[in-house]
C-alpha cells in the first residue's frame, strides 16, 4: 500500500475520514496477513514510511502508525503518506544470557502470599 491520504475532504466530517482512514490500513494488514506464508518464513512483516509526503517519508515501526496518523490530526495537517509493504520475516532466536523483561523473575510460582 503506498497511498497519499487527505483529511479534509469537502462534506464529510474530518472524524469520520481519520476513522475510515485507520480502518483503510488496519483493513490492508489483516489482508496481507492472511495470504499463505512462504516456505522459510515464520509470518508476515511489514515495512513501512510515514511523512507528509512520499517525499519527506521516513522508515517508521508498524506499531507506531497510529500513533503517528493522531500526531498529523494534532498538528492540524491537512494530508499524510503511508506506505506499508509485506515481506517474509523469520523469527530469530534470543541469546541465552538475555531475560525476558515481561517476567522480570516474578513468575506466579514466585508468589507466597496466598500461605
Amino acid at each position: 500500500m503506498r497511498k497519499t491520504f487527505q483529511l479534509h475532504v469537502e462534506g464529510k466530517n474530518p472524524d469520520r475520514v481519520l476513522e475510515a482512514v485507520k480502518h483503510d490500513i488496519r483493513k490492508y494488514i489483516k489482508r496481507e496477513r492472511r495470504r499463505e506464508i512462504p516456505a522459510g518464513a515464520d509470518f508476515w512483516d511489514f515495512d513501512c514510511q510515514f511523512g507528509a509526503t512520499k517525499e519527506a517519508a521516513t522508515a517508521v515501526h508498524l506499531s507506531a502508525l497510529t500513533g503517528l496518523i493522531n500526531g498529523v490530526v494534532a498538528e492540524g495537517g491537512k494530508q499524510f503518506y503511508v506506505e506499508i509493504l509485506a515481506k517474509p520475516g523469520k523469527r530469530t532466536t534470543r541469546p541465552a544470557g538475555e531475560r525476558d523483561d515481561a517476567n522480570d523473575g516474578m513468575g506466579a510460582e514466585d508468589d507466597d502470599s496466598e500461605d
